[in-house]
């Protein structure tokens, strides 16, 4: 049975920053001993009381010399997060370090489409987009001649950064139009980018 111990954690520095929806921890040990390593420990602040596992980085083992370490955290929801690392032994014994500040994923500041992934898809492939404001949200597929294929999005959304996967296994290989058109709060964006199927 694993023992928590409380005493401090041989770590001099814990930080992070943030770019867009993507945050990345960075954290500095003095020394270690028996160090399995690091579960990278989250919670959102609407759900306030669960801590989630976001990743694991290894340890080092036993040195008296100081050591670096970072993980990212990518594709985040807006809100605001806490994190905090569980510092595991060989034996299963842990102590946890926590960040002192929260993360804040703030709301794209403009809108974005971008290129589907993979492209050529074949037949599946993504389709991330950021929208600055609460909105409706419709995404379509077009052919070569302007003729609607597929509806992708029809929905409304919170201000936020999105990925949504494509499926083209029932259409033709070919080249291919996606649109998205977003409208709210008196605004209103719209892009069309090209996509290439082959199956």
């Amino acid at each position: 049975r694993a023992v928590v111990v409380w005493r401090p954690l041989p770590v001099s520095s814990f930080t992070s920053s943030v770019s867009k929806n993507n945050v990345t921890l960075s954290w500095v040990t003095e020394a270690e001993l028996n160090n399995s390593g690091f579960d990278i420990e989250r919670k959102a602040e609407k759900d306030k009381s669960v801590w989630e596992k976001a990743g694991f980085v290894q340890g080092s083992g036993t040195v008296n010399e100081p050591r670096n370490y970072s993980y990212e955290d990518k594709k985040l929801n807006t809100g605001k997060y806490s994190y905090r690392l569980k510092q595991i032994d060989f034996n299963g014994n842990y102590e946890y370090f926590a960040l002192e500040s929260d993360v804040v994923i703030a709301p794209p500041n403009i809108f974005s489409l971008g290129q589907n992934y993979p492209n050529p898809s074949n037949p599946k492939s993504k389709i991330e987009y950021e929208i600055p404001v609460d909105g409706k949200v419709t995404m379509r597929l077009f052919d070569i001649l302007g003729k609607e294929a597929v509806s992708i999005v029809n929905e409304t959304k919170l201000a936020g950064y999105y990925s949504t996967e494509f499926d083209g296994t029932n259409l033709a290989s070919g080249v291919y139009f996606y649109r998205i058109i977003v409208e709210g709060s008196a605004q209103r964006f719209s892009k069309t980018l090209k996509m290439i199927l082959i199956k």
